[in-house]
């Protein structure tokens, strides 16, 4: 049998009636880490289970969370996009998503919810258990990281923990939440305060009052 070369990574998971000829700009500049991921076939790819999120969350082994290949292929094509409509993609995250007119935080961390706190959707969420929402708490006070590790500091990792107990550990079981923040290495928007809550099979009623009816990016984007 005659042999067969690998697919060029651009191609993968693409049907091939709608091939492009060469790779597309939004493409070009990715990672080997990215361009690896890419170029699997999602058949390829398993999600992982719910005590697999917990347990790398449990040892802060977030950089293992990755997109399932063809997700992770629409969110660069959605974020190439969105720095040449918007400048960057924190333009798009304050002004569209958040809907912030000022930046300024009215109170001291954790202290005025309504107008320093918003919870919305991940717009483009990992390979999890389909049971599982991603939510990102988006906050206008900063969250002290470790200049050494890029960790949270011992403080702001127990004001973090103060939140998520008093949002959802009365509405969802202890073991069916989990919460992290990302090192400084792996944040895709640095200039918005933000920390990761995940929630196993929630009530749906639950998840429309926390983010007042949001609906995540990749749900609209084609």
């Amino acid at each position: 049998m005659p042999h067969e070369e690998p697919l060029p990574f651009w191609l993968v998971n693409v049907p091939r009636d709608q091939w492009p000829t060469e790779c597309p700009d939004f493409l070009k500049e990715l990672s080997d880490k990215d361009r690896r991921i890419i170029g699997t076939p999602d058949s390829q790819y398993e999600k992982l289970t719910w005590e697999e999120v917990r347990h790398w969350i449990s040892i802060n082994r977030v950089d293992l969370f990755h997109r399932v290949p063809s997700e992770l292929r629409r969110y660069r094509q959605f974020t190439h996009r969105l720095v040449k409509e918007y400048g960057s993609i924190t333009n798009f995250i304050v002004n569209e998503r958040l809907q912030w007119q000022s930046m300024s935080p009215k109170g001291q961390p954790f202290e005025c919810q309504e107008e320093d706190i918003k919870i919305l959707y991940n717009d483009w969420p990992y390979g999890i258990d389909d049971k599982i929402v991603h939510l990102v708490v988006w906050t206008k006070f900063e969250l002290e990281d470790d200049a050494e590790t890029g960790y949270s500091t011992p403080e702001s990792h127990q004001q973090i923990d103060g939140f998520v107990q008093r949002t959802f550990g009365g509405k969802v079981k202890p073991e069916n939440y989990a919460w992290f923040k990302n090192w400084r290495s792996l944040k895709s928007v640095h200039a918005v305060e933000h920390f990761h809550v995940m929630l196993y099979d929630p009530d749906k009623e639950l998840v429309e009052e926390l983010t007042k009816g949001d609906v995540p990016m990749t749900a609209k984007f084609p």
